[in-house]
């Protein structure tokens, strides 16, 4: 490596070509920063006494130092954004002076239009419109704009939006009346950098890049992967990778939302191919990882970018409404409705077995179907979700792809303990008694319910959501009226739940009217083509018995739109097989009624964790593990002690039922004892070993 401090134009007059590699990201500097940029240059310029004025460092793998031939061009590492925009801002400088009289195009020494374009901009000497004619190329749809900007010709159909724009800003600004193009040509020739020069040899490209973050931008886990896939390859096979696999996804995904729907997309790609859930913030080392695995394999990068490429199309199909089929269209729209980005490891499994021809289409639409009630039935009876992440990352563990959908069924209808399906019961309960004015998902509820058995779909974003009975504290003396001497208990009920919600395209008119007007108005209940308002035409009367009616008439119909799936007869849940010599049978202490039944309760809690949990009967204690044991079980004659593996201080533990057992002897791994007896408030103690779970799966 070779660093010096330079003025940056000398660096661009120096180096007769700058690349900008595929795997860098598009150019992404905006107006505020080309603003910034001007401003800092027209201060150095009206400043005598400022010599310089440093704007970062640009590092780059010079063709002398390289082990390419000399006429390859210096690859920019980092400070493409630099570099670009100053490029820019010269071919913007030489066409506003172009535009002025003969005599005033030279504001400052030697800064004619011609100069400008021959020193900084393209080499003369080359074929005009060829690469080697450009001073810098850029990547993808960025290099045909900066091409037709710089060689002065018709921008392309698809022009880069940021490099045309910020072109014309600095167009704008310099053409401005009375703006004085010397003190920006004497600013210009102030700005100094860090040349970084790279020897391919002796330095790490890849390393260096990872650290850059010299333009205020964090690189995203799409940069850092990009880049880990294409800097160490050469350049033609750069080209087949980027052409073949990683442009089509970067089309895919669009460029607005690239880097946040990509980075999601690889950590679900992930979780996927390697069974392990990588964290937000390690999506790249864990990327990293699975290809050193595959590399070790024998296989080759493009056998990796290749795979990437199928289950970023299947991705989309799902996550992003690419989907052509109407029906799969909707079914993944529902889910992404009821923001159920959890199951997208599951559905890219299911997605690629439907392509692949294992899974068909009828039966992709039902398995979607079961995935879909499953999450909207917990959301609708308030769920926690914190287990979802591992219960569908471990999901196709369960499932008999002979027996594709009977598997599904059997699996999800056999969750228990928090992960349960929940029951009609519970699924009608919730509908009819709880708050589903804020609920989160209550446009996907309320447009289901309307929509159920129509062929014509209604779009209710149309429409608002109207309180039949007002939420206006002071109801009037008709209303309270209505809903009888106990009408603030009444209101307090049921004025957020199901039974008395609706759609209206009149919610102004309506107000707080008593019931019979909102039905009679024009426009009101009577005449509404609204299927949610089926029935209120016909009422006399809207008091509590009115509103749990309707409640229960539109729970039954939610049954039928998210029903819950039966257990096949054939397919029993089979017991936990115990992964050592020694059984149930090798602890006396379980033979006895008292313990027998702590053990039992105990460890159906414990194995519902997640599919993951494995069940070990060691010879004096039981341990219960993912990669990791997290509890262990003694039994005893009257109890069970359990240790939990995680640091004693890190444990929440409001009622006092642990104790710290750090560096004494007992069986079993970890710092924390507590003792399971009778009179144990066993959801408590299940608490604290779901700590230990959530720590031990989290390292």
């Amino acid at each position: 490596m070779k660093a010096s401090e330079t003025q940056l134009l000398k660096l661009l007059a120096k180096g007769s070509r700058f690349v900008i590699p595929i795997y860098q990201r598009a150019y992404s500097w905006t107006e505020d920063e080309c603003d910034q940029l001007m401003d800092d240059i027209e201060r150095a310029g009206r400043d005598p006494e400022l010599n310089s004025h440093f704007t970062g460092s640009i590092v780059h793998v010079e063709n002398g130092l390289s082990n390419l031939t000399a006429e390859e061009p210096n690859l920019v590492i980092d400070g493409q954004q630099r570099l670009t925009t100053v490029t820019l801002l010269i071919a913007a400088l030489a066409a506003v002076l172009d535009e002025l009289p003969e005599g005033e195009r030279e504001p400052w020494k030697e800064f004619s239009p011609k100069k400008l374009r021959h020193r900084y901009l393209v080499n003369s000497e080359e074929e005009e419109g060829s690469d080697e004619y450009f001073r810098l190329l850029l990547s993808a749809k960025d290099e045909a704009t900066l091409k037709a900007i710089v060689g002065r010709t018709e921008p392309p159909s698809d022009s880069s939006e940021r490099v045309r724009q910020n072109f014309e800003r600095f167009r704008e600004r310099l053409a401005k009346p009375g703006k004085d193009l010397a003190v920006v040509c004497r600013g210009l020739a102030k700005l100094v950098v860090v040349d970084i020069r790279l020897d391919r040899a002796h330095d790490n490209p890849q390393l260096i890049f990872e650290s850059m973050n010299s333009t205020g931008r964090q690189l995203t886990q799409a940069d850092l992967i990009r880049n880990y896939v294409l800097m160490g390859q050469e350049p033609r096979t750069q080209k087949v990778l980027y052409d073949n696999y990683w442009r089509p996804m970067e089309t895919d995904f669009a460029q607005a939302a690239y880097e946040k729907q990509f980075d999601d997309f690889v950590r679900h790609y992930l979780t996927v191919v390697t069974g392990e859930i990588p964290r937000f913030g390690d999506v790249y080392g864990a990327f990293k990882d699975y290809s050193n695995v595959r590399r070790g394999r024998g296989e080759t990068t493009e056998s990796l970018v290749k795979e990437m490429r199928s289950y970023a199309s299947w991705y989309c199909a799902v996550a992003l409404d690419h989907e052509e089929d109407k029906e799969l269209a909707e079914a993944f729209q529902d889910l992404r409705e009821i923001k159920a980005d959890v199951v997208y490891p599951l559905l890219l499994e299911l997605y690629a077995d439907y392509r692949n021809g294992t899974l068909d289409r009828d039966d992709l639409l039902s398995i979607v179907g079961m995935v879909t009630s499953y999450i909207f039935r917990r959301a609708v009876c308030r769920v926690p979700t914190n287990s979802l992440n591992r219960t569908f990352s471990t999901f196709t563990k369960s499932i008999d792809k002979s027996r594709y959908v009977e598997s599904v069924q059997a699996h999800l209808a056999g969750l228990t303990s928090y992960r349960s399906f929940p029951t009609d019961q519970e699924f009608t309960d919730s509908l009819i008694n709880d708050n589903m004015y804020k609920f989160q998902r209550r446009s996907h509820l309320l447009r289901k319910l309307e929509n159920f058995g129509r062929k014509e779909r209604v779009s209710i974003e149309e429409y608002t959501i109207e309180h039949i009975l007002p939420q206006n504290e002071n109801l009037s003396q008709r209303w309270r009226e209505e809903l009888g001497p106990d009408w603030v208990d009444v209101r307090a009920r049921r004025l957020h739940t199901l039974g008395n919600l609706t759609l209206t395209g009149y919610n102004s008119e309506y107000g707080d009217l008593p019931f019979t007007r909102k039905r009679d108005v024009k426009g009101g209940f009577r005449e509404s083509p609204l299927r949610l308002n089926q029935g209120l035409g016909t009422l006399e009367v809207w008091n509590e018995e009115a509103i749990v009616h309707r409640a229960e008439t539109l729970a039954a119909q939610a049954l039928e739109i998210w029903p819950r799936p039966v257990l096949p007869a054939d397919f029993q849940q089979s017991e936990p097989r115990p992964e050592s010599a020694y059984t149930i049978d090798d602890h006396p202490h379980l033979s006895r009624p008292v313990p027998r039944t702590l053990f039992e309760r105990f460890r159906g809690e414990v194995l519902a964790l997640d599919e993951a949990v494995s069940e070990t009967f060691l010879k004096n204690y039981v341990a219960y593990k993912t990669e990791t044991n997290f509890v262990d079980v003694v039994p005893q004659s009257k109890r069970l002690r359990l240790t939990l593996n995680m640091p004693f201080e890190m444990l929440h533990d409001a009622r006092g039922l642990a104790v710290d057992v750090t560096g004494k002897g007992k069986w079993g791994n970890g710092s924390v004892q507590i003792d399971l007896t009778e009179d144990t408030d066993l959801s408590q103690v299940l608490g604290l070993v779901r700590q230990a779970y959530e720590f031990r799966t989290a390292e």
